[in-house]
């Protein structure tokens, strides 16, 4: 299969099932759509980033060998909100080594914090950060904070995946 031919065929939920269905658990296949989402062709780029997080979503240990670059790739300037968006997606289902933690919750609190970010990516930052709290206690402040700084202002998105972790936190406090 020609996978760059795949991706510029069309952007719809169809082809993003039929390269996901391609890679499967295949290794080589994945590193091959991995290198066309950090490519330099913007549009491949961002089609290829929505099967990304679905290959990553099925078969999460694909993703293990190129973290450090899937992170990395945020801080590239000018980054489409659809490579955010499956990126900080894809963080949210995978164990991130103790080496990119700093950086992945720098990132999703100021995506949190940003006046001018997408639903999307704050509704998964939420979770992103939710998901290191179980390992680093003391970031929960901050992140209930955050929540109650931001409420008022924030989409219906944010709202419904803050109360889902306002229930767990208070859950958590409850049970000590």
């Amino acid at each position: 299969m020609d996978l760059k031919e795949i991706i510029r065929l069309e952007h719809s939920k169809t082809n993003c099932r039929k390269i996901t269905n391609w890679i499967g658990d295949q290794q080589d296949r994945f590193d091959q759509l991995f290198r066309i989402f950090l490519g330099d062709d913007f549009c491949d780029s961002q089609r290829a980033s929505w099967p990304l997080s679905e290959a990553v979503i099925a078969h999460p240990s694909l993703i293990r060998k190129h973290l450090k670059a899937l992170v990395n790739n945020l801080d590239r300037p000018g980054q489409h909100e659809a490579i955010k968006r499956n990126t900080v997606r894809i963080l949210q289902f995978i164990n991130i080594p103790t080496a990119l933690q700093g950086k992945v919750m720098d990132l999703c609190f100021n995506y949190l914090i940003s006046p001018t970010e997408k639903p999307a990516v704050k509704a998964s930052a939420l979770t992103v950060i939710y998901n290191l709290s179980q390992k680093h206690p003391d970031i929960r402040n901050e992140l209930l904070a955050i929540i109650d700084q931001q409420w008022d202002q924030e989409s219906k998105a944010f709202r419904s995946r803050a109360s889902a972790i306002l229930k767990s936190l208070s859950a958590v406090n409850l049970n000590r």
